[in-house]
């Protein structure tokens, strides 16, 4: 049996045809000859489809569609018109029904236009139920951070996710900082809109600039019509520009003007495009470095930089190894339950994964495949991490190099190497030490750490 339509028409002629009609193609159909009757009907029938007269004499269309829409958003509205209120029936459009239909009309007419619109909300509820379905997976409590430094790092990006500000994630290949986009921009009041992702060294540079901002017809061989660029397809929601640091010099200077301007041209026009669109940009180079040796614009970087996000290596968050594994293990092992002998997680653990999250999966889907008796064994593992020794050898080399050293000249060198690494940047090297800003600032003053002299 087909869907339920109620159809709501003072004209009883009519809503005779039309019954016959629709119920010789499977709908099961109610009929209501006054606005206030259709009402009551409606509430009680919950049908999926409404045809609904514009003109009635006790209620007019239009007050009817909006008390449905009050009770219902996503049933199927379709408003019945005669030739000359069609713009009555636009205006029920805007107001919320999903289409109309024009006095005198056929069958087939009929049957096409109901087809549509359900089609179109089935498209509609699919769509929903994905971005559900992405909402909850970005949520926080499902991502693994069991170290301290990453637990500061999903509290700052709660923090940010409800703001409109501009985020750098900056952190080595295979880190998650996409991962950290994406929460970002899923539990931010931007979550009903697009997410539009750029990776920016896999477009030729030649090809980037339609890509970021879209061209018209005839602005380069090949530009057979005008096409959206992908900051136009991002209004209203987030784009990521993943790997910034790769973005060629000749569109930094374009890309600084959308962050301060929110508008830009396409290629090959003249015409202002205004757009609203949240920028979240990600990097495993050293920008501040680029910067210092102008291959980056100073102006763009701070523009980006506004909170900058810094996602340590695995290697600094051993810790948190057991807990990726057992989320791996749920997902590639399709239902099945899996565990793995402690040899091999010692092996996990030993290993110092300069791919970090990213190799860890491969190694973990790899694994799964080859497992014996959905046991995860040394022998499951890549032959690379399973030669990794364990490190104490080298933890002891480290204390007898320290032995002579005060803990005041450690703490300088840590700051100070920390400084070196963020460039300079000072709250960058905050991040990497674990500790405010202000306790840095302090920190470097009393210890004569002058980061202009490193």
């Amino acid at each position: 049996m087909k869907e339920k339509i109620l159809i709501i028409d003072d004209d009883i002629n009519l809503t005779k045809v039309l019954s016959y009609q629709l119920e010789k193609q499977g709908y099961q159909v109610s009929v209501a000859n006054r606005g206030k009757d259709g009402l009551e009907r409606f509430k009680k029938l919950s049908p999926e489809v409404v045809l609904l007269d514009i003109q009635m004499p006790d209620l007019s269309g239009i007050k009817v569609l909006e008390e449905i829409r009050r009770l219902d958003q996503q049933v199927v509205v379709i408003m019945i018109t005669a030739y000359g209120s069609v713009e009555n029936a636009l205006e029920a459009c805007r107001l919320g029904a999903n289409d109309y239909i024009t006095k005198p009309f056929g069958q087939e007419q009929l049957f096409f236009v109901i087809e549509k619109a359900l089609q179109v909300q089935k498209l509609e509820q699919e769509n929903s139920q994905l971005r559900q379905e992405l909402v909850s997976k970005y949520r926080f409590e499902n991502m693994v951070a069991k170290s301290s430094r990453m637990e500061d790092v999903l509290r700052m990006v709660g923090q940010v996710a409800q703001s409109d500000a501009t985020v750098l994630i900056l952190g080595e290949s295979g880190t998650g900082k996409e991962l950290i986009a994406r929460a970002i921009h899923y539990n931010s009041p931007r979550k009903e809109k697009p997410l539009i992702t750029v990776n920016c060294p896999s477009i030729p540079e030649n090809l980037l600039e339609s890509e970021l901002f879209g061209h018209v017809k005839g602005a380069f061989t090949g530009a057979v019509k005008d096409r959206k660029g992908k900051f136009e397809l991002a209004d209203g929601g987030t784009i990521f520009l993943d790997e910034i640091g790769d973005l060629p010099e000749s569109l930094q200077a374009k890309l600084l003007r959308v962050l301060q301007e929110q508008e830009f041209e396409r290629l090959g026009d003249s015409q202002v495009i205004k757009v609203d669109v949240r920028v979240i940009a990600a990097t495993n180079k050293d920008l501040f470095k680029q910067v210092q040796e102008g291959k980056f614009r100073e102006d763009l970087y701070y523009r980006l930089s506004v909170v900058p996000i810094v996602l340590p290596p695995l290697r600094d968050r051993k810790e948190e190894i057991p807990y990726l594994v057992d989320f791996f293990l749920q997902r590639y092992g399709k239902g099945k339950q899996f565990t793995i002998t402690p040899e091999a997680l010692e092996a996990l653990q030993s290993y110092d994964w300069p791919g970090n999250i990213r190799e860890l999966e491969n190694a973990i889907e790899r694994a799964v495949i080859l497992a014996n008796e959905n046991q995860i064994t040394l022998q499951s593992l890549p032959p690379h991490v399973t030669g990794a020794l364990p490190q104490p050898t080298i933890a002891r080399d480290v204390f007898s190099e320290m032995e002579d050293l005060s803990l005041e000249l450690l703490e300088k060198r840590a700051i100070t190497e920390a400084l070196r690494r963020s460039g300079g940047n000072q709250t960058r090297a905050a991040q990497l030490l674990n500790i405010p800003r202000h306790v840095l600032l302090y920190r470097m003053k009393k210890l004569g750490v002058d980061p202009a002299k490193l």
